[in-house]
């Protein structure tokens, strides 16, 4: 018992460590009681994302929209990307028809990413975006991504009070949240479009060995983030590395 208390007080004391002010949650978990120690079921998990969460998203998808000034039926392209569900349809659906795009507006949903779901998503928008120049066609694509990492912080509680040996580092670190953007070809900008930021390269690479570094594991009550404490290291010196091999190149 004592032991397993010791993992709660590690994970306690990164969290006073993380310099995190605040993290928003979609729930108000202020109001918990002990009725309420329970983790919810992976069902449930994906009935609040596919309300609450392609609410979020949705919001999040209608600034982006709006500071591109452009109008929904505009978006040529939709890349999403998301960890929290994994039902089907996917949420970038739901989202589509709550922001009234267009129905031929091809979609992708990009899943079991994890932490790089957001530069894959973009990757993926730049793939894309490439693509149509190459057929002298205009690309609107709106890249969305969304997260309900509360949802599993219960079941991520439990796993670090039975875990003695493993820092379960997730609920210090992890909260909810969506963000949005849309990136545009050239044969897409028009006068009223003013380009913020320009992707000149990008890629993927995988590091040999490395599948077990980080991971989520499904279990009845949600998803547990596994992740190596090597994992950042391992990453900096792949990179380092890759960088050199195409500079020599």
């Amino acid at each position: 018992m004592l032991s397993r208390l010791n993992s709660l007080q590690k994970l306690i004391g990164l969290n006073n460590k993380t310099n995190i002010l605040s993290r928003p949650t979609v729930f108000d978990y202020t109001q918990w009681n002990k009725e309420d120690r329970k983790p919810p079921t992976i069902d449930s998990i994906s009935r609040v994302f596919r309300t609450v969460g392609v609410d979020l998203a949705t919001s999040a998808c209608n600034k982006a929209i709006k500071e591109a000034r452009l109008a929904p039926n505009d978006i040529t392209h939709v890349v999403a990307v998301t960890c929290t569900d994994q039902g089907n349809p996917g949420y970038d659906l739901f989202v589509c028809q709550k922001l009234g795009l267009r129905p031929e507006a091809q979609r992708v949903l990009l899943q079991g990413v994890g932490c790089a779901g957001g530069l894959s998503a973009l990757r993926a928008a730049a793939d894309i975006a490439v693509a149509a120049s190459q057929k002298h066609r205009p690309a609107r694509i709106l890249v969305m991504a969304c997260e309900l990492c509360s949802l599993f912080i219960r079941a991520e509680l439990q796993a670090a009070y039975r875990d003695e040996d493993n820092l379960h580092v997730a609920p210090a670190l992890f909260s909810d949240a969506a963000a949005a953007l849309v990136v545009c070809n050239g044969d897409a900008l028009g006068e009223a479009q003013k380009p913020i930021f320009k992707l000149k390269e990008w890629g993927s690479m995988v590091v040999p060995d490395t599948s077990d570094y980080m991971s989520y594991d499904i279990e009845k009550n949600g998803t547990c983030w596994a992740p190596s404490f090597v994992c950042q290291s391992t990453a900096c010196r792949a990179t380092v590395a890759n960088d050199s091999i195409r500079h020599d190149s």
